[in-house]
């Protein structure tokens, strides 16, 4: 069995997104399925039109040209056009048995567009709705007509496609909620590669000693940072924090859209002692700063986004047996189990989060045993040879059908 993956964007990128692809594509390969893969324009500039990395084939889009490639909205749906062409080509020179394609929607249409030519089935795989991530990177408002019209996209294309896969019960839901019947609906969780994360059981002593951390207790994000990650709630709640153990250090590695704004606000509360953001680090050191932290914090705001889909963080953290507090978003609520594996607190709440910062500390007993259920949680459930499996049945439905 030979599938086409129709992508937003790839490794050698560094997302969530292509992390969860990487993983997907790679047990795929070790069911004995055979993968070849499309990025759309918006993946960037690229050297080679076909590209090898880790093992896997990548065939890239071009950026479309022209005048509409400049004008808002228009510019979007000039991407589809190219990205059908790609596929066709994939198509005629890979011979795969099915597509599929992942969110956002304009993958979609491309796929189900060269599908009608093709005549193979159509996966599409929804990994958060496009409309909602667009609120929070600022190119639309909730319920505007660009959202609505997006929306429109999603629910389209999820009623067009031989089969639709998500990856959480919250997005599952909502498809249900637009009329897409369950019996078209697989859930493929997030999970982690466990055998790709140690057990952390010591500090990195010479960054310990680098950043200033010796003796301090800290409490950790390493990420994106986005608006709704609410980092600046963390930021917020550290003059509490600080107030009952002056000894607290927060550590914020990674960047993206807000690191401007939560270093200001690091600055406004005079929290340049307390607050370290080092910005993005290589991939090969991260396992380094995880060591230092002695409570991965998961502070997300509740909104659409959030409240149905589910992060990859908190598992990764689990698998590098380290305690995890989060807000209790739905898309928390279905990882973690408040003093089972994790910990969980009152979103969009500085104080409530400063409270249960407080409340982990102080729980040492408790602690080592909510830190080994989380691993087992990990390595039992939240894997991805469970995760990948799902997808036979839904292929093997489809191919037969075909």
């Amino acid at each position: 069995m030979k599938i086409l993956h129709v992508l937003d964007h790839s490794i050698p990128l560094h997302s969530g997104y292509t992390f969860r692809t990487r993983s997907i594509l790679k047990q795929q390969h070790a069911l004995g399925w055979q993968t070849c893969h499309v990025t759309s324009p918006k993946h960037g500039v690229f050297e080679l039109d076909v590209e090898e990395i880790d093992g896997l084939r990548f065939y890239r889009t071009p950026v479309p040209k022209g005048l509409l490639n400049k004008i808002p909205v228009l510019n979007q749906m000039a991407l589809i056009g190219p990205m059908r062409k790609r596929i066709l080509q994939v198509i005629e020179a890979e011979k795969p048995d099915i597509i599929h394609a992942h969110s956002p929607a304009l993958n979609g249409i491309a796929a189900l567009q060269a599908a009608r030519k093709s005549g193979l089935p159509v996966v599409y795989e929804i990994r958060a709705f496009w409309e909602d991530a667009a609120v929070d990177h600022g190119t639309c408002k909730e319920g505007d007509l660009r959202y609505r019209l997006t929306r429109k996209l999603e629910t389209h294309v999820a009623r067009q496609a031989d089969a639709v896969t998500t990856i959480c019960e919250g997005l599952r839901k909502d498809l249900l909620a637009r009329q897409i019947p369950s019996d078209k609906i697989t859930v493929i969780p997030n999970a982690v590669n466990i055998e790709q994360f140690n057990l952390i059981a010591n500090k990195d002593a010479a960054l310990l000693t680098e950043l200033g951390l010796d003796g301090q207790q800290v409490l950790g994000f390493i990420g994106s940072f986005y608006a709704y990650e609410g980092l600046d709630l963390l930021v917020r709640a550290m003059p509490q924090i600080l107030a009952s153990n002056p000894h607290t250090r927060l550590l914020l590695v990674g960047g993206g859209p807000q690191e401007q704004q939560l270093r200001q606000l690091v600055n406004e509360l005079e929290l340049q002692a307390y607050v370290l953001m080092p910005g993005r680090v290589p991939h090969q050191d991260v396992s380094r700063y995880y060591s230092l932290v002695d409570l991965l914090v998961y502070p997300r705001k509740s909104m659409r986004l959030t409240e149905l889909v589910t992060p990859l963080k908190p598992l990764e953290a689990m698998a590098q047996g380290k305690p995890v507090l989060a807000s209790d978003v739905g898309g928390h609520h279905e990882l973690i189990k408040h003093g089972y594996n994790g910990w969980l607190c009152k979103s969009d709440d500085s104080m409530a989060l400063a409270k249960g910062i407080a409340e982990v500390f102080a729980s040492l007993e408790e602690r080592s045993l909510v830190i080994s259920q989380g691993r087992e949680y990990v390595e039992n459930v939240r894997n991805w040879v469970n995760s990948v499996a799902n997808y036979q049945e839904v292929y093997g439905t489809l191919i037969n059908g075909r």
